[in-house]
Parts: structure tokens; sequence; C-alpha cells
């Protein structure tokens, strides 16, 4: 049995015919939670903003790598703006054409593209960290003694006879000629770093 108080709360809505809404779980429903429960489309400002982050990621698209591109499977139509677009000069030109480009991606699923970016990325970054290491066992080669033991039980498919002349090789180029003098870097101190490198990339690989 409902309470006295509950349906007198519902003869009350009822007869007042200026409150819309309904009854749920003994709970009247006012206009403005229905509004807050059902989303409506979007605001012209989503809108606004939605299409401003398709630009920008246009713009990135102008830089992404070839491989990256393809696997995106992009609209001809896209593509071809893409195109046109690395070819303008003109700053005007240029502005229009970005946003015709934003046009083309509205429809595309942003996420594919924000991934394949953050790929391009961040291998940009391990490409600089890969760099850094390979400087950094350059110069403990050259400088320290152990430091070739070392290199050969991390890499043992190191050419060691072809490593052990560089070396000497690059102290030899490194010994000034004249007291005072600021120590050259010849050849052999490029191909070790070539070496080291390509070694850490086998290896990696």
């Amino acid at each position: 049995m409902f309470g006295w108080s509950w349906v007198a709360m519902i003869l009350t809505a009822m007869n007042n015919k200026t409150i819309k809404g309904y009854w749920s779980n003994g709970r009247f429903v006012k206009p403005e939670e229905i509004l807050a429960e059902e989303p409506g489309p979007p605001s012209k400002t989503q809108l606004k903003a939605e299409a401003g982050e398709k630009q920008v990621l246009g713009e990135a698209l102008l830089t992404l790598r070839p491989d990256l591109i393809k696997r995106l499977n992009l609209p001809e139509k896209l593509l071809d703006a893409i195109k046109d677009c690395k070819k303008i000069t003109h700053f005007e030109g240029r502005r229009r054409q970005m946003q015709f480009i934003g046009k083309l991606m509205r429809p595309l699923d942003p996420e594919p593209i924000r991934e394949a970016i953050n790929e391009q990325t961040n291998g940009s970054a391990q490409l600089t960290l890969s760099l850094h290491l390979a400087e950094q066992w350059r110069d403990k080669l050259i400088a320290e003694d152990g430091a070739l033991s070392d290199w050969l039980t991390t890499y043992p498919d190191t050419d060691s006879q072809q490593l052990r002349a560089l070396i000497r090789q690059v102290r030899k180029d490194m010994q000034p000629e004249v007291p005072g003098e600021a120590p050259r870097h010849g050849k052999s101190y490029r191909e070790i770093f070539q070496l080291v490198k390509e070694q850490m990339a086998h290896v990696k690989s």
C-alpha cells in the first residue's frame, strides 16, 4: 500500500497544469532533470573545438612519415589535399588549404591519427637516445682501456680486431702535434661511432 503522503504528491502534480515531467521510483522528475539526463547534440563551441583539433592534426599529417601515412588508409581526396598543401608557399593560400584539409577530416576518427603522430614523435625521441648512448660508448672506448672488454661482453658479434685498430688510430690522432693544441677527431673517430651505432641497432632488432 502506498502512503497517503505519496498519493497527495501525485494528486498535487496532476492538478498543477504548469508542472511537466514524469514519476520514477516514487520521485517526480522535473523538466530540467530530463534535459540533464538526455544528452543533446554537440554545442557550437564543442563543434568548433573539434574542427580546430582536426585542423591541427591535419598540420601534423604534413610532416608524418610516408609509412605512417600509408598505414592510416586516408581518403584519396584528403591525400591529394595534403600533397597540394605541401606545394603552397603563400601564407593565405596555405591557410585556406589547411581549412579545407580540416573539413575533409571532420568525419574521420582522430584516434588513429593521434597514435601515428605519437609513434613518430616517440620514435624520434628513441633515436635521439640511441645516438646519445652510442656517443657515450665511443668516448668510453677511447678513454678507458677496460671499456673494450665491457663492450665485447655486451656486443660479442663485434669485429674486435677492427674496433681495436680504430681505437688505436683515434688515440694516435688525438695526440696534439703542438703542446696545448686541441685534440683532432679524424676519420677513425667517426668510424668508431658508426660501428657502435650499427652494433647497438643490430642487437636491438
